[in-house]
């Protein structure tokens, strides 16, 4: 009778530290959600040719990135604080430390760091480390249909650090306006001079569009790659549970000379609510650079893409096949060629 009671008397404790526990963790309401991704590539020149920015190994089961986002709200404020693991996010985004006192060899990348806070129902402030506005993809793959990543991605800005104030005109119009570093640093060493808008228009439940816009000069003047004018539009429109189409559009001008333009589509196939296909046809083209002596060039790109998504899960097949003005991939003999084409398989896990 003393072991039943005893033992009774254990489980009643545990159970009320337990539920203490819960109750705790309830009452924070600190949002926790992250992913994880691998991936294996092979090159059919069997040379890592395309530049997909972190899919970069050939014929090898590599690993992408563990990503842990933080995220709560208290009455007006709220804040994000977001991190990752792995070559994806460490080696292969911008940036691993300020550069200072050689710290630039850490292990983690930070994607977001900011605080907001609501000054009414329509304005609201945001400071710190932010995902940049611009353009259609985004570092984190769960984010993404598509697991590589397309040269305007890879050109544009990554993160963009700075004070921006939003606000919603109604529930369809929204305006943003901030100050904000050179394109991916921490630390701005010239002073915060750049600028940076977005206009969002959502005129119903089936689309959304975005006009972007960035200039401003960064650390060693008109030569440097961030200093100049970026202008990109984004598009989505749902034309039935099956079918929708995404766009991405955008102009980049250098102070100096140089920069970058292009299109890319993203036409989407919903089988059903778990299993989708999609193809990402882009243009690209660079402009001439003489000081870094890059001549113009121009790439035309096709990805064909399957999602098979179970709860979290997502299995990732692609193809790929780039077409480049220039002699810019290699054969596997490494002489040079127009063309590449490379297939993956990916698997992403989202939480």
């Amino acid at each position: 009778m003393k072991k039943i009671i005893l033992t009774t008397l254990i489980l009643i404790i545990v159970s009320s530290k337990i539920y203490a526990q819960t109750k705790k963790y309830d009452l924070l309401d600190l949002e926790i959600s992250g992913s994880v991704d691998t991936y294996w590539k092979y090159d059919f020149q069997k040379q890592p040719n395309i530049n997909t920015y972190f899919t970069e190994d050939n014929n090898s089961v590599s690993i992408g990135m563990v990503d842990l986002a933080l995220k709560k709200k208290t009455g007006k404020a709220s804040f994000v604080g977001e991190l990752s693991f792995g070559p994806r996010g460490q080696y292969r985004s911008i940036i691993n430390g300020d550069g200072q006192n050689g710290d630039d060899k850490n292990s983690f990348h930070i994607q977001n760091l900011y605080i907001s806070y609501a000054l009414t129902e329509k304005l609201s402030l945001t400071a710190g480390f932010m995902g940049t506005f611009v353009g259609y993809e985004v570092i984190c793959p769960s984010f993404n249909f598509h697991y590589s990543t397309s040269y305007l991605f890879g050109a544009g800005p990554f993160q963009d650090a700075g004070l921006k104030a939003q606000y919603a005109f109604s529930e369809k119009v929204g305006l943003m306006v901030g100050i904000f570093n050179d394109w991916n640093v921490y630390q701005d060493l010239n002073g915060v001079s750049h600028f940076g808008s977005q206009l969002s228009v959502a005129p119903n439940d089936k689309s959304s569009f975005f006009l972007n816009f960035l200039t401003g000069s960064s650390q060693g003047g008109a030569s440097n790659y961030s200093s100049g004018t970026l202008i990109d539009f984004v598009g989505n429109y749902s034309f039935s549970p099956l079918f929708s189409l995404g766009a991405n559009a955008t102009d980049y001008s250098r102070k100096g000379e140089g920069g970058y333009s292009g299109v890319a589509l993203y036409p989407k196939v919903n089988i059903n609510e778990n299993i989708g296909i999609g193809i990402r046809g882009e243009y690209y083209k660079t402009k001439n650079m003489p000081v870094a002596e890059v001549t113009s060039n121009e790439i035309f790109s096709t990805t064909l893409t399957a999602n098979f998504k179970h709860h979290g899960f997502t299995f990732i097949p692609e193809v790929r096949f780039d077409n480049s003005e220039a002699q810019m991939f290699v054969k596997q003999d490494l002489s040079p060629t127009k063309n590449a084409g490379q297939f993956s398989l990916a698997l992403v896990y989202a939480f």
